[in-house]
């Protein structure tokens, strides 16, 4: 007698089973996962990775021994209570809440990107905190992998981009603030700016960018939520406890004004 496959679903392919030999080597195991392979140290937001093989210590951004290589490439305060630096040698699976993931090489480059999209990156690349609120910058040569709502797309400037579906820009200059003429003319702009209500459609401000580079782009304009900074949020297996902060817990205030 033939028994079915274990776990196969009726009617559906046989899963793949993955082991530490056959998982991909910093590469994507489906779109919604991504197979670091670690020999030594990679950053990391809290909650991303989901398991690893091998031999491996999460510490926190400003802690100990860390202290000397930290400073050379992690340098936005803001943020960092909610990183933590993976070291170690197996395979390291990371993820974030179903959305679609992508790695990206930079070569001697920048790379603005939103800070809630943002999933990892290699030491070998250094983080700063954009002039942007919400935004981070990445500098130099390396790989990082970030999500998004959706495929990415790729565009050149000069454009216009939804506020929501910006995902981020390298080699260009900062965006600007555009609103369209309608947003702040006549009796519906009058009683907008009385009373902030009323008259609006949601596409009259965009961000818009111009001179060289690219734009990166979501297929959504819904905003991957962020944690409150240095939180770890509670669920099934998840013990509650206090977060460790690096700078005072400033939240969403100090995100919206850049502090």
């Amino acid at each position: 007698m033939t028994y079915p496959p274990l776990l196969q679903t009726p009617g559906a392919d046989t899963p793949q089973v993955w082991d530490p030999y056959s998982l991909p080597v910093n590469d994507n195991v489906n779109p919604y996962c991504f197979s670091v392979d670690l020999n030594g140290a990679y950053y990391l937001q809290k909650g991303k990775m989901i398991a690893y093989y091998g031999e491996m210590r999460f510490s926190g951004i400003g802690r100990g021994v860390l202290d000397r290589v930290l400073e050379q490439n992690f340098n936005s305060p803001l943020h960092a209570a909610d990183w933590v630096v993976a070291q170690g040698r197996g395979k390291l699976l990371l993820a974030d809440r179903a959305y679609d993931l992508n790695s990206y090489d930079l070569d001697d480059g920048n790379l603005t990107v939103r800070s809630g999209n943002l999933l990892a990156f290699e030491p070998s690349l250094r983080l700063k905190q954009s002039i942007i609120p919400g935004f981070l910058t990445l500098i130099g040569t390396g790989k990082f992998v970030a999500a998004s709502n959706g495929p990415v797309h790729f565009v050149e400037p000069p454009i216009r981009v939804d506020p929501e579906a910006l995902v981020g820009w390298a080699d260009c200059p900062a965006p600007c603030h555009h609103y369209d003429h309608s947003y702040l003319h006549g009796v519906i702009g009058g009683i907008r700016q009385l009373t902030g209500i009323g008259g609006a459609s949601g596409e009259e401000h965009q961000f818009e960018f111009i001179g060289a580079g690219q734009v990166l782009m979501q297929s959504s304009e819904a905003v991957l939520a962020e944690k409150p900074v240095g939180v770890v949020g509670e669920g099934t297996g998840v013990p509650h406890q206090q977060p460790t902060q690096a700078v005072p817990n400033l939240g969403d205030l100090g995100r919206r004004f850049g502090l």
